[in-house]
Parts: structure tokens; sequence; C-alpha cells
């Protein structure tokens, strides 16, 4: 059995992998990703796409992986991407690992020390400086 064995045989709808909020002061300046379930090969797509289109939307992203239950090398390969687009734009990424599967993930690929990394959501929005 591959490691990147999909979720699930069926279709799979972004709201079985990622729930977005907006946070902050009055107008909402933050943006949360809640993401959760498997991000494997079948679910890293889904993620990216609506990644991609939100990740405009604010200076603050947080992704809050809590939820995670199997974070396999597609979902880790969506991480990286997210982060390079939020900083391409002079904007700011941070992670909730929130589990052992997520943190485990991270640091057997050396990809833990590239993120800024909150201990909560609530964390994740404090400014920084």
């Amino acid at each position: 059995m591959s490691s990147e064995t999909p979720a699930e045989d069926g279709g799979v709808e972004i709201e079985d992998v990622v729930r977005f909020e907006r946070a902050g002061e009055g107008d909402g300046t933050s943006l949360v990703a809640h993401v959760h379930g498997e991000i494997d090969t079948l679910t890293a797509p889904l993620l990216r796409t609506e990644l991609d289109a939100r990740l405009p939307e604010a200076p603050l992203v947080v992704l809050d992986l809590s939820g995670v239950t199997f974070l396999g090398s597609a979902g880790l390969a969506v991480l990286v991407a997210a982060k390079d687009a939020v900083e391409r734009r002079g904007h700011t990424l941070r992670l909730v690992c929130g589990s052992r599967i997520v943190t485990r993930a991270l640091e057997a690929t050396g990809l833990l020390a590239l993120f800024d990394v909150a201990d909560g959501v609530s964390d994740a929005l404090r400014p920084t400086g």
C-alpha cells in the first residue's frame, strides 16, 4: 500500500478538505484555512486550487492543520507552494500543526524549519514585531 493512497475511492468535495474564514480587526484582514482529513494525491489538488484562489485576499494567511489525519508528499508540496505564493506577494503564512502527524511529516522532510509555526489559531493571528 502506498503512502499516497487516496482518502476515498469516490469524489471528494472541497468542504471535505478545507473551510475558510476571515479573521482580524474590522474588515477581516487575515484568512484562516481550516484543513482537515487526509491530504493526499486525491485531496491535495483541491486544496491547492482553493488556496491559489484565496491567497491574494489577505496579508496574513493561517493554515490550521490541526484537523489533518494524514499528510502525504502531495500535501507537503501544496504547503510549500502556498508559502512561496504568499511570500511573493510580501505577505505572511503561518501554520498551526496541531498534531504529531503533521509535525512529524514536516520534520521528516526537513520542511518544518521553512515555516512560521504557531501553537494555535489565536496565536497565529497575533501581530508580530
